[in-house]
């Protein structure tokens, strides 16, 4: 380090101490805040703190005290303490002890310079007064005022400030008393430290609650992403496959009525009941939405004992359609069945977009530890619509990931779709199954 560097390093902490620093804030303390009622206001603010009013009323007594213990220094004589000059020196000194206590709650750094700006005043005073000089020219009053202003200032005011006013303090009292010194530097550097670890336990505990605050709000927002990630996730399966069938048939009714009312009678009372249907399941997905306390959907999601009715759906949409069933399906965990049937419903819906009339076998088969799905669509026997934006194969690997399975899926060699996932019944499958849940090509993604 440079000469200027100490230099400037030396120089720092006075610098900071007599003008350039500036104070924290002062503490919340909302309890010791109150309100004068309106018919018993006086000044136009109504609001006060206890630490002011507390404040006020120990600089009106140091006042009068100071006046009272510089009356009797000043001699027993009446005429000679009624002397202008006495007086006004009396009062001077008075102010001196009790100005810097009323800002010591809003300003302590101001407080502290104002106070070591009328100090010498007021020891130049006690000085004259007393009839020994060789005593410390410290009165009682301007110490308790001292010792409160510099304990406010290393409370609120940076670190290198309080050591700039710890020095001054000290080198101030050995250039007005040198005996005193000592005593001077360990009492007055006895407050500084206090105040300096108060000021460091108010910033860790402001520190601590701020990043309570930024995490609760993490959480909050990461709650929201999942929920809004689920609704998203039900809501496109719900619409995907419900609408995909709709339109196709709205397409196919009057193509097979022919002009015959009856045939087009029941194919708009099925495309009635399908609408119907979906505005149900929407009701059901977004009843979290309406529940007040947010705590769970207000109607049960569908499962695997719905299946037959979305193979129904989908065979009314043209598909031509094949179940295969292993194992018991009852008594699944809620959350593997409703997976298994919204897996299966997104592969027919995508069936029926990109392979409309084409032949799909589903086979469900369950063992002790899992719930195995395959569903696996051939070419379609006309074209259908072009690649999807992979919204459907995404949800189909989180419902997986979430419960800790495997998906893969991807187009056949001879055309067609493959969708084979593996939902564990019971645990998780661990770091694996996630990594295969998130794998998987921009190819397999642009052909859901």
């Amino acid at each position: 380090m440079t000469v200027r560097g100490v230099a400037a390093a030396i120089v720092a902490p006075f610098a900071l101490a007599l003008y350039a620093a500036a104070p924290d804030p002062p503490p919340p303390a909302s309890r010791l805040t109150f309100r004068v009622p309106r018919f018993l206001r006086v000044l136009p603010f109504g609001t006060f703190h206890l630490v002011q009013v507390a404040d006020t009323l120990l600089a009106a007594i140091l006042f009068a005290s100071t006046v009272n213990l510089l009356a009797g220094w000043f001699g027993s004589s009446p005429a000679r303490f009624d002397a202008p000059h006495p007086l006004l020196l009396a009062y001077a000194a008075a102010a001196g002890c009790a100005l810097p206590l009323v800002l010591r709650h809003r300003g302590p750094l101001a407080a502290w310079r104002l106070a070591a700006a009328l100090l010498p005043l007021v020891l130049w005073v006690t000085a004259t007064a007393r009839d020994t000089p060789r005593d410390a020219p410290y009165p009682v009053t301007a110490i308790l005022m001292y010792l409160l202003v510099l304990y406010s200032a290393a409370a609120r005011a940076p670190g290198g400030a309080s050591l700039g006013i710890w020095v001054i303090t000290v080198l101030t009292a050995w250039i007005v008393h040198p005996g005193s010194g000592p005593l001077v530097a360990v009492v007055t550097g006895g407050v500084v430290l206090f105040g300096h670890n108060v000021r460091a336990r108010r910033l860790a505990t402001a520190r601590l609650v701020e990043e309570e605050r930024r995490t609760r709000q993490a959480e909050g927002a990461q709650m929201v992403l999942e929920e809004r990630a689920r609704i998203a996730r039900e809501l496109h399966d719900v619409v995907a496959h419900h609408l995909s069938v709709i339109a196709i048939q709205a397409e196919a009714v009057p193509m097979q009525a022919s002009g015959d009312p009856a045939v087009l009678e029941a194919g708009l009372g099925g495309i009635r009941r399908l609408s119907l249907e979906a505005i149900a399941e929407l009701r059901q997905v977004l009843g979290v939405l309406r529940d007040q306390h947010g705590r769970t959907d207000t109607a049960p999601q569908p499962g695997l004992d719905r299946l037959d009715e979305l193979v129904a759906h989908a065979r009314s949409a043209g598909l031509s359609v094949r179940v295969g069933r292993s194992g018991a399906l009852e008594g699944l965990p809620p959350a593997v069945s409703l997976s298994a049937y919204r897996i299966v419903q997104e592969s027919l819906s995508n069936a029926m977009r990109h392979a409309p009339g084409s032949d799909v076998a589903v086979g469900i088969a369950r063992d002790a530890r899992s719930v195995r799905l395959r569903v696996v669509n051939g070419p379609g026997s006309r074209s259908g619509s072009g690649p999807g934006a992979g919204h459907g194969l995404v949800g189909m690997r989180e419902r997986v990931a979430l419960l800790g399975g495997a998906l893969d899926a991807g187009p056949l060699p001879r055309g067609g779709f493959e969708v084979h996932a593996v939902l564990p019944v019971q645990g998780s499958a661990g770091g694996s199954a996630g990594s295969a849940a998130s794998a998987g090509s921009a190819e397999e993604r642009e052909s859901a």
